[in-house]
């Protein structure tokens, strides 16, 4: 494992799970591991979780960080090759990246799509010319078509909470105001599909018509657009919105009936609710959800720690930085 970007970068999904599990009750059991290597963290938009989650896990692994806004510290970076830079752009990501690898032992980046051009967003130009040319480990910090660690810390989350052997898990869009990415979604569906095959859960997605995800996400799933008949005794409830797929970066419904309140719970077997946040408020998820017995959104955000943790250590180890 050269990149941790998706989970098929994973050869052992339960192992992973359980280490991070096991980190978890001991995070400064791994302290020397990381000897004073510096892990450098490039964003190129908006971060709490996952900025400060990898900069601990990072600290717990004895790495120093070094952070960069890229998006307004940095200079506009040009992605094409064989141009004359006679514009706005100043500096190539060939020689960006390459820097950065300079500077540090693992890489991790943020980028989102611009949700304007589905063939350049789904071909994660971003991330990939950054591992091309930056000559060190990447971690993705989210990218255009997935979340890796969200999903990561999720799956985790499911593990330490269920009190069933299969427990069945469900993603349901929610409302929105403006059009978000599909990354989240598309990342949460890889995993659980993966966990599926394990016999770890019993996975469905329901959405409203339109809202389909790429097939390369969703084989394997069982889908739904009767959202009733989803959460029927579901153990765990995922949240979230996605723009269409197919209409490209569209919002196709205003949503309605579709957010998850304590009415909808009562379909399922007092299900765990979860969400990557932020979370917009009595839009995708009621307040009496949020703030209710069966939100696990704190504690699936704590668990961002230990799975970049994870990630970071097996980086570490499997490539003897």
């Amino acid at each position: 494992m050269k990149h941790f970007t998706s989970v098929h970068d994973i050869p052992n999904l339960n192992q992973w799970v359980n280490e991070a599990l096991k980190i978890k009750s001991d995070p400064l059991g791994f302290v020397d591991i990381g000897g004073q290597k510096t892990l450098g963290l490039v964003f190129l938009n908006p971060s709490l979780r996952t900025r400060m989650s990898t900069q601990k896990a990072a600290m717990n692994l004895g790495m120093n960080t070094m952070v960069i806004n890229m998006d307004k510290e940095g200079w506009r970076l040009e992605m094409n090759d064989n141009v004359i830079m006679d514009g706005f752009t100043v500096e190539h990501i060939k020689e960006a990246a390459a820097v950065l690898g300079q500077y540090c032992d693992v890489l991790g980046l943020r980028c989102f799509p611009n949700l304007k051009d589905r063939n350049e967003d789904y071909s994660e130009e971003v991330l990939n010319k950054f591992i091309k040319y930056c000559g060190v480990p990447v971690v993705s910090l989210e990218s255009a078509t997935r979340h890796p660690l969200q999903s990561f810390a999720d799956l985790i989350t499911i593990k330490e909470m269920a009190t069933k052997s299969k427990p069945k898990v469900v993603l349901t869009w929610a409302p929105h105001v403006k059009p978000l990415p599909q990354a989240v979604s598309n990342s949460f569906s890889e995993w659980m599909i993966k966990a599926q095959e394990l016999d770890m859960v019993d996975f469905v997605i329901t959405h409203p018509e339109g809202y389909e995800l790429a097939e390369e996400f969703t084989k394997g799933a069982k889908i739904t657009t009767n959202q009733n008949e989803a959460l029927k005794d579901a153990d765990f409830v995922y949240v979230k919105n996605w723009s269409s797929y197919s209409k490209y970066g569209e919002i196709l419904t205003d949503g309605k009936g579709w957010m998850i309140d304590n009415e909808k719970l009562k379909l399922t077997d007092n299900a765990k609710v979860l969400h990557c946040l932020p979370v917009r408020r009595g839009l995708e998820l009621a307040d009496e959800i949020l703030d209710g017995p069966n939100s696990l959104v704190i504690h699936e955000a704590g668990n961002r720690v230990y799975a970049a943790q994870t990630a970071l250590k097996k980086l570490i180890e499997i490539n003897r930085i």
